[in-house]
This record gives structure tokens, C-alpha cells and sequence, in this order.
């Protein structure tokens, strides 16, 4: 009987399994930055895309789903975010994207703090993300420390890659945790990067515990895979200067695997940052200086950064990152809008859905697992009513890892709460 109740168990804890799934004549889009195609086929096995595009055969057995005049697409991997840290800014219990008074700083993990039942996460299922790049913030130095990649599907288990990067911050804000200078936040960097350089050659010896360390044991242990290229390490900066500064640590530091967040500035800088090879994940839209950083912000910079050669995707770091990665097809949308308006310089269709699609995931060395319908990689997908790039299509279905998804967040819980509302049927509180 123990037996029994133990296989029960487990049965109830394992994930529903995924199905072949056949997604038949809808316009398929890749996400690799090609252009969409008409009448194409999505086969999706175990979990993986099996194919996409035009001629795929329908295996037999497979559940066939006809998207003749829908479109079908990879799910969106918001590109820098805070989604499932937080539920409530102001309240500290339901926030944990930075702390404050803690003594460590690269050590820590966002991991334990995502609750995959935050109404973030469900918000952004329904709007067509299936994958979040998830950081935390700094608090009392610039290393904020250890990101991960999540996934938003229904289920207890929302985390795809743990410790997936490091996140510092080496501009204003930098300068300020760094104790109120940019030369002052420039040697805290270097000096942490020679701890963890000691710390790797002898772990034993390294004091930590002193009073005068500059990192205890743990921190410097986390920045050990940053020193030697095995985790990537995302820079906020945003001017021109900050991101030339951040271009020169790579000549001093060669093994490390830099991705340049925010770069409000980085067309002004964008042949230098192409040719360093450096990724940049940048906020789509901005066009207003929000800080002395940001003087020569403008729409055009996602655009022109593209046009000479860097690798740029779209992320929201400070842009209500931790519930609207929802609006990251309207800032792809609005990209590909810019290329219609005369001196202003956008993308193209398939180049805005790579922004939020497989951009983010290659920044991350992830795109052989996410961000794409090609072959071999994690079957997230999604069933669109028309043009996943414009404001008014739905999601009609959503595949993570190949198992279909609720449709269900709370928004759409109180829509149907109160749409019709009867009586007897709302809270004590609304009878009158």
C-alpha cells in the first residue's frame, strides 16, 4: 500500500508529459531573423522542435493543429528583466530584487526569490513570453549579483538556468554604490576581478573573513566562472564614455564573456562595440534623456546600432522591468514602425522578432536552447490570431517545452468575474 501511495505521488509531482504536435498552414516565423513564411508547418516532439518552415511532413500520430491564416512563432525571451522577483514594489516582503543590508553582494542568487506565482509571470504567458533573463539589483556595491533564465510556464519549477550570468553596474549607478565615482567604481571592478583571480589559484588561502576584504569568500567565489569566460557578465552602462570604458576592460580582462545592458548611447559608440564583438541587450525606445548618461538617447538606436554590425537585442532594464515584459512585441513593433519614418533608422520585420527572440538568448549562449524554431531547440511556441508584432493580435495558444499552457492569469479571472456579474455571485463587500 506505501508503495502505491509513493508511485501516486509521483505521479502527481511529474510534469505533464508533452505530445508530437503537428502546427499546419499558418505563416511560420523562425525568430532567426528571416523573413516570415506562408503556409508553413511546425512539428514539435518531446519537448523539441523537430522542424518549421514549408514542406516539413506531418508525422504519423502526430495532433494536428490547423493555423491557416494564424501565424506561429517562437516564444519571446524578455531580454533583461526582474518578472517573478517581485509582487508588490512597495512592499518589501513581496520584493526581492535587492538587498540592502545584506554583507554579500556577486554571491547572491536570484534564484530562491522567483515565485513562479507571481501575476507577472502568467501576464507575460498570455502575451506571449515564454522565457525571461531575470536580475537582480545592486544594493551596497556594483556587482548585484548571480541572474537566471526562467521559464513562465503553469508549474512549480519556473527556473531554465541558474547562476546563467553575473550583473554589475558601471555607470552612474555604479558610481554611486562604488561610493560616489566612476574611478572609484572602475577600481572596485578591477580589484574584485584580482580577488577572484587569487581566490581560483588557491581557494584555501583566501581570507574572506577579514575586516579589510574587499569581498568575503562567497562573493569571491562567484566571480571566479566571470574571471575565468564561463559565465557571462551582463554592464549596465548607458553613455558613450561608460561603454568605451567597458570596451577596455575586455582588452585587459580577454576571457570575459561581456553583454552590454541599457547603452542608451551605443550608436555613437556602435563601430567600436561591433568590432569588439560584444553583444548589447538595449532598451528599445529610448528616446528622452532620463539622466546626464542618456544625453544623446533617440529612437534611432537600436536601428543604427544594428546597421553597423552589433549584435543587439531588445531587454526593460529600469523600464517597469519586473511586470511589463508584455510590451516587448509593441517595442518590436515600433522598430520596424521607425523604418517608414524618414531619417529615422529601425529594423526589419524578421530582425525586431529576433530582438526578443533568439538575440537574447544568443547574448546568453543559449541560443542552441531558446529563442528559435529551429531544429533541436526547447519547443516554446506560440499560436498568434495575426502578426505577433502588432498591437492587435492575441496569443491564442502557448507551448512551453512542448506542453500547452493555461490561458489564465488573473487579469483574465476578474474579466470574467465581473463581466456579468449575478447576484449572490460577488463578495460581501459589493452588496449594497
Amino acid at each position: 500500500m506505501k508503495a502505491l501511495l509513493l508511485l501516486g505521488a509521483a505521479l502527481l509531482a511529474a510534469p505533464v508529459a508533452a505530445e508530437t504536435v503537428a502546427i499546419t498552414g499558418g505563416t511560420v516565423a523562425i525568430g532567426d531573423g528571416s523573413a516570415p513564411i506562408e503556409g508553413g508547418t511546425v512539428v514539435i516532439r518531446d519537448g523539441r522542435i523537430v522542424a518549421a518552415g514549408q514542406g516539413v511532413a506531418v508525422p504519423a500520430g502526430a495532433k494536428v493543429i490547423d493555423a491557416t491564416g494564424k501565424w506561429v512563432a517562437p516564444g519571446f525571451v524578455a531580454g533583461f528583466t526582474r518578472v517573478g522577483l517581485v509582487e508588490v514594489d512597495a512592499v518589501d516582503p513581496t520584493n526581492d530584487t535587492v538587498a540592502r543590508r545584506s554583507p554579500y553582494s556577486a554571491a547572491i542568487d536570484v534564484v530562491p526569490g522567483i515565485n513562479p506565482r507571481v501575476s507577472a509571470i502568467a501576464v507575460s504567458r498570455l502575451g506571449g513570453v515564454t522565457r525571461a533573463i531575470v536580475s537582480p539589483s545592486t544594493a551596497n556595491m556594483i556587482f548585484a549579483g548571480q541572474g537566471a533564465v526562467i521559464d513562465t510556464g503553469a508549474d512549480p519549477d519556473a527556473v531554465t538556468v541558474p547562476r546563467a550570468f553575473q550583473f554589475v553596474e558601471l555607470g552612474e549607478d555604479g558610481a554611486q554604490e562604488a561610493g560616489g565615482s566612476r574611478p572609484a567604481a572602475y577600481l572596485q571592478f578591477r580589484q574584485s576581478l584580482e580577488a577572484a583571480q587569487r581566490c581560483a589559484r588557491n581557494p584555501a588561502a583566501y581570507d574572506g573573513d577579514s575586516k579589510d576584504a574587499l569581498l568575503t569568500r562567497a562573493d569571491a567565489a562567484a566571480l571566479v566562472p566571470v574571471v575565468t569566460g564561463k559565465m557571462p557578465l551582463l554592464v549596465h552602462v548607458e553613455s558613450a564614455n561608460d561603454i568605451r570604458n567597458v570596451l577596455k576592460l575586455k582588452q585587459e580582462y580577454p576571457a570575459l564573456k561581456l553583454v552590454i545592458v541599457g547603452a542608451a548611447e551605443g550608436w555613437t559608440v556602435a563601430r567600436e562595440i561591433a568590432a569588439a564583438g560584444v553583444p548589447v541587450i538595449a532598451n528599445a525606445l529610448t528616446d528622452l534623456p532620463a539622466a546626464f548618461e542618456q544625453l544623446a538617447a533617440t529612437q534611432s538606436n537600436v536601428g543604427r546600432m544594428k546597421a553597423a554590425g552589433v549584435r543587439v537585442s531588445i531587454g526593460m532594464n529600469n523600464d517597469d522591468d519586473a511586470r511589463q515584459a508584455r510590451l516587448a512585441p509593441q517595442y518590436a513593433g515600433n522598430l520596424v514602425a521607425l523604418t517608414k519614418i524618414p531619417g529615422a533608422a529601425g529594423l526589419s520585420w524578421g530582425d525586431a522578432l529576433a530582438a526578443i527572440t533568439s538575440g537574447p538568448a544568443d547574448a546568453l549562449g543559449l541560443g542552441g536552447q531558446i529563442g528559435s524554431l529551429r531544429a533541436g531547440r526547447r519547443a516554446d511556441v506560440v499560436l498568434w490570431d495575426g502578426d505577433p508584432l502588432e498591437l492587435s493580435s492575441h496569443a491564442d495558444r502557448v507551448w512551453i517545452d512542448g506542453v500547452e499552457q493555461p490561458m489564465v492569469d488573473r487579469q483574465t479571472k476578474l474579466r470574467d468575474r465581473y463581466a456579468r456579474p449575478e447576484e449572490g455571485a460577488l463578495p460581501k463587500a459589493y452588496e449594497r
